[in-house]
Formats: structure tokens, sequence, C-alpha cells
């Protein structure tokens, strides 16, 4: 497969993260059957997780590795997960982006990994001291659509 980013794009996002502080582990989960984007997805992964020492890519089948797509919540393809690496460990912040990161969802998907690389939200003190306060589950969800 050609290469889906081109030596301006790759250069820009080499010096962008020149600001990763922590590593970052992104967990692709594609799927052999009924996964249209699963392969451009994954290559696209494959040349963004190149662009840094920091970043790491497992790459996963959600038919043949239902337990750990279960503990991730992963039901749909694709799907990555991206999370800290702090040697061994990996810590799951819940952030999650399902179908292929193209278009403005590129950045999002770039600046999602800056934001698990600093291990810090970036929320104001008055919001974290709201959230707090909240005692029972919120299963929140973003959605953008490309129109």
């Amino acid at each position: 497969m050609d290469k889906l980013l081109n030596e301006n794009v790759e250069k820009q996002i080499h010096e962008v993260f020149t600001g990763l502080k922590e590593p970052v582990h992104v967990i692709f989960f594609g799927s052999k059957e009924n996964c249209e984007y699963c392969d451009d997805t994954r290559q696209l992964v494959k040349e963004v997780v190149a662009l840094s020492d920091k970043l790491s890519l497992e790459v996963r089948d959600l038919q043949t590795d239902p337990s750990l797509a279960g503990q991730y919540n992963v039901d749909k393809t694709p799907t990555l997960v991206l999370a800290g690496k702090d040697s061994e460990k990996i810590t799951d912040y819940g952030v999650r982006l399902l179908g292929i990161p193209s278009g403005h969802e590129f950045t999002s998907f770039i600046q999602d990994i800056l934001l698990v690389s600093s291990r810090d939200s970036g929320l104001a003190p008055a919001t974290r001291e709201f959230l707090k306060t909240i005692n029972k589950p919120v299963h929140l969800q973003v959605f953008v659509t490309p129109t």
C-alpha cells in the first residue's frame, strides 16, 4: 500500500511530537470481515506512530481478541485506543477514536495523542471541582461527521 502521509505532513507531525512528554500506546482494533476502512486506518496509524519513539502500536483483531476488546469496551471496527504506557504498564484513560481519523478528525487524533502524553486533561480547576461532585457513572461520546 502506498504511503498516506506525504513528506511535508510527516515533517509537521514530527515537529509537533517533539512536545510529547510521556509514552503513548495505540491499540488498533480491526477486523478482516466487514471493515471498509480497517486497512487504511491501520496504515495511517502505523505511519503516525513511526514519527516518534514515544509512540507504540499494538494491532488486534476484534474477532480473534474478544477478551482484550471487552477489556477496552471495543465493539466496532476500526477503533483506536489511546493509552498511557509506563514501562510495561498500560493505563487506559478512556480515549477512543472510532473510524478512520482522516480529514478534520486527523487533527483530533494528533491532539488526543498529545493529551494522553501529557497525562493531564487541561481542564480548568473549577471544572475539575465540579466533576468531583458527579457521583454516578457517565458515558460521554462525541460524534463527528464529515459533512
